[in-house]
């Protein structure tokens, strides 16, 4: 949890297993202040040999996001969310910017 002067500004839940941990939602509250990368430095500080998450292909924000956070594109699953449909109905067609949703991509910070 982020919190400024009281006030809750983020939220980072994530799983570990053995020696991984997955990254399962990350949301700052008020974009541009450097709250998610607060959160992704408290994730990578535990220090952890491999943190992974996965997005979709709309999530253009985020792709940057984890890009410049060090992360590297590791796995693309074309037409996953097709099947992820068929669990949840209420996935919309089109996301951010007008882009279809389509495939998960896989992201993975990995310490050598």
């Amino acid at each position: 949890m982020g919190e400024d002067g009281g006030r809750r500004v983020g939220l980072l839940t994530y799983l570990v297993r053995d020696d991984a941990c997955e990254i399962v939602t990350i949301d700052a509250f008020e974009p541009g202040r450097g709250i998610g990368t607060a959160l992704l430095d408290s994730v990578k500080a535990l220090g952890h040999r491999r943190l992974w998450l996965v997005t979709t292909n709309d999530n253009i924000r985020a792709q940057r996001f984890f890009e410049r956070s060090g992360f590297r594109l590791v796995a693309v699953r074309e037409g996953e969310i097709e099947r992820s449909r068929r669990l949840k109905p209420q996935i919309p067609d089109v996301g951010e910017a007008g882009v279809p949703i389509r495939d998960e991509l896989e992201y993975e910070f990995t310490r050598y």
